[in-house]
């Protein structure tokens, strides 16, 4: 082993430790993991510039004088009450320069300030028993963020206690402030009798250094380690609207959608969390599940609720609003328009236009509408009530091998999602399939079996219907038409993405470990002036009414209200070109980058 001298300097002999460590059998892991904090290139800064100090520190370097700005400004009066010479009028210049300037400034500030800490000397009349306790000053500088700490009122004794450190927060990053700490003095004014909000409120706008008189916790609790548990908000939370928060400051806000990094569960009712893609390290408070839960149903007995559905229900109870929805098959049918239907209700490609699969799935409805209910005996009032909170979630991406993600598309009246996705599938028929349809009706002489449509008996479809195999299906002019779950299964073993757009009850069907469904939601961009401002490249007809309009936009709400927690990606369709481009854009990133899917798909 190499010799370690006392002149060897600490950089040296990090570097010469880190070249000796050689795993062996038994400790393998504690030297590769010392080895790698040894071999970190933050670690070799930070011994150089110990190294530098310390050498710098041998001198005891004092500054020559307190005011080298002076002397350079009475430098350069003197050059300038004469005539110059060529190397006394670069000096001037030089002296004259605002860089140069600068450093004298900084230097005559260095020069002339005191780096010692200062603390305040502590009162003679303290009380008898605070003089026993041990008593620690914390100063700590507060910008415009809060001090990521949270205080409440000790029943028992009265006294103002630090409840909880926010990670990455002012006083986690101090490493001063500890949960349980006692609280006594802000900026030298006794809190002690004061109101926690009141408290919080002379934190919240103070700015600049705030020293803190504290009474350390017996036992100080261990530091927040953080985790690596991710969430997909399903609500929207704004702090400032939340009575219950223990601080306003201290809450996080966030939208429906936002994947949530949780830091610490270790209260029951506020975790900490931050934001996925802020800049912002300081982690904030949210309501936790059981704690969200809780009050909704709260709110639910109150009568200041509605009570959530379960997806099945909920399709049932909007279908019921619109109309009351009819079902001539023994289970509730959902209807699948086909890709490509060559009969008198589609244009002269063969492909149906948006105004028909509008047409034709409200036709539909209508029809079922005149025959039955479809949720008698088939919807128990039974199932347990789901609130929507959060949902765990993980990255994800297909390896080679790996089928590809499912995509689903759902789009609200008028959002013609078939012809989006009929294109998407023309252009690029070696990445992207189609889900073959199922049909009773007869097949036409220009039509193949297995291309347009797997064409089947009436007894056959509704055999496959008890046996569960279609994802949807439904009746149009007295023939049946479905997608069925293998004509998905067929497209994927292919190692194609397989595209579908289904009514969105069916992603309660779809949504599983076994597709992965990358779920796009697609609805009309409809302008305040409406059809006003419709150009020739609009998506909608110039021909669409007032109330079509209304009910577009109504259709958008509703299934925004009832699905779009499981949606995705949402697309506003201004025009068919512009869609497209965007659509293939966002399938090209669900193929190339990782995605939140919930956990449960991933870990089994």
């Amino acid at each position: 082993m190499p010799i370690i001298s006392a002149n060897t300097g600490l950089h040296e002999t990090l570097a010469i430790l880190t070249s000796q460590l050689h795993p062996d059998a038994n400790h393998k892991e504690d030297l590769v993991f010392l080895r790698d904090v040894f071999s970190e290139k933050s670690i070799g800064y930070l011994m150089k510039i110990h190294e530098r100090l310390k050498q710098y520190e041998k001198y005891s370097p004092t500054p020559v004088l307190h005011s080298a700005s002076c002397l350079a400004e009475d430098l350069a009066e003197e050059l300038q009450s004469g005539p110059l010479q060529e190397d006394e009028q670069e000096l001037l210049l030089l002296l004259n320069t605002p860089h140069l300037k600068a450093v004298l400034s900084a230097h005559d500030i260095v020069a002339q300030k005191k780096f010692d800490p200062v603390l305040p000397p502590l009162p003679e009349d303290l009380e008898d028993d605070f003089e026993e306790e041990s008593v620690k000053i914390v100063r700590l500088v507060k910008n415009k963020e809060p001090l990521g700490a949270t205080i409440r009122r000790d029943e028992a004794t009265g006294a103002v206690i630090v409840a909880r450190i926010m990670l990455g927060g002012a006083a986690d990053r101090s490493g001063l402030v500890n949960v349980g700490d006692e609280l006594r003095e802000v900026n030298g004014n006794l809190i002690t009798h004061k109101r926690p909000d009141e408290i919080s409120q002379i934190l919240s706008q103070s700015q600049g250094p705030i020293t803190l008189k504290i009474i350390p916790a017996l036992a100080e609790e261990d530091r927040l380690k953080e985790s690596r548990v991710y969430l997909r908000a399903m609500f929207d939370y704004t702090p400032f609207e939340d009575k219950a928060t223990p601080c306003q400051e201290a809450g996080l806000p966030f939208k429906r959608g936002d994947i949530l990094q949780v830091v610490s569960q270790e209260d029951a009712t506020w975790w900490q969390a931050k934001k996925v893609g802020d800049c912002n390290l300081r982690a904030a408070l949210i309501p936790s599940t059981q704690f969200q839960e809780r009050r909704l149903r709260y709110r639910m007995k109150m009568n200041s609720l509605p009570a959530p559905l379960s997806p099945k229900a909920a399709a049932y109870d909007r279908a019921e609003k619109e109309s009351p929805l009819q079902q001539p098959l023994p289970l509730l049918t959902l209807f699948s328009l086909p890709v490509c239907c060559p009969t008198e209700d589609c244009d002269s490609k063969g492909a149906l236009n948006g105004k028909d699969v509008a047409s034709l799935r409200r036709s539909l409805r209508h029809k079922k509408d005149r025959q039955g209910s479809p949720a008698e005996g088939h919807t128990p009032e039974t199932q347990p009530t789901e609130f929507r909170i959060y949902e765990e979630v993980t990255q994800y991406l297909p390896q080679p091998g790996e089928k590809p993600r499912l995509t689903v598309l759902i789009g609200s009246l008028g959002a013609r999602v078939t012809e989006l996705k009929q294109k998407v599938i023309a252009e690029n028929p070696r990445w992207f399939g189609l889900a073959v349809p199922h049909t009773t009706r007869g097949r036409k002489p220009h039509e193949r079996e297995g291309v347009e449509y797997h064409f089947i008996s009436r007894a056959a479809f509704e055999a496959d219907i008890q046996s569960g195999k279609f994802i949807e299906y439904g009746e149009y002019k007295d023939n049946l038409y479905g997608t069925s779950l293998e004509s998905i299964h067929k497209v994927l073993r292919q190692n194609k993405v397989c595209l579908v757009d289904v009514q969105p009850e069916a992603l309660k069907t779809l949504r599983t470990a076994e597709f992965k469904p990358f779920i796009i939601f697609v609805k009309p961009r409809i302008p305040d002036c409406h059809r006003k401002h419709f150009g020739s490249s609009s998506s909608l007809s110039a021909g669409i009414t007032e109330e079509d309009l209304q009910e577009m936009k109504l259709s958008a709400e509703k299934m925004d209200e009832s699905y779009g927690h499981w949606v995705d990606y949402v697309m506003l369709k201004e025009d068919p070109v512009s869609a497209l481009a965007e659509l293939q854009m966002v399938l090209e990133r669900v193929l190339t980058e990782p995605q939140w899917v919930p956990v449960c798909w991933v870990r089994r």
